[in-house]
């Protein structure tokens, strides 16, 4: 069952992903939102929500 949970949040990461490539492609290169917050959203679906999401280990799965 702990499988769904690591499902949940690579598709989690993956629309992190959608969204973040989504604002980055929004209007001229000085707007804001493609310069600071579509990096930032990036980085963290890469970084942070896509390892745990691939990584995640119950405690009842760490005993057995």
């Amino acid at each position: 069952m702990d499988n769904k949970k690591n499902i949940a949040i690579i598709a989690v990461g993956v629309l992190l992903l959608v969204v973040g490539f989504f604002c980055l492609a929004q209007g001229p290169a000085e707007n804001p939102v493609s310069l600071t917050a579509a990096p930032l959203i990036l980085v963290f679906a890469y970084l942070v929500v896509m390892p745990i999401g691939i990584l995640w280990v119950s405690e009842k799965k760490k005993g057995d």
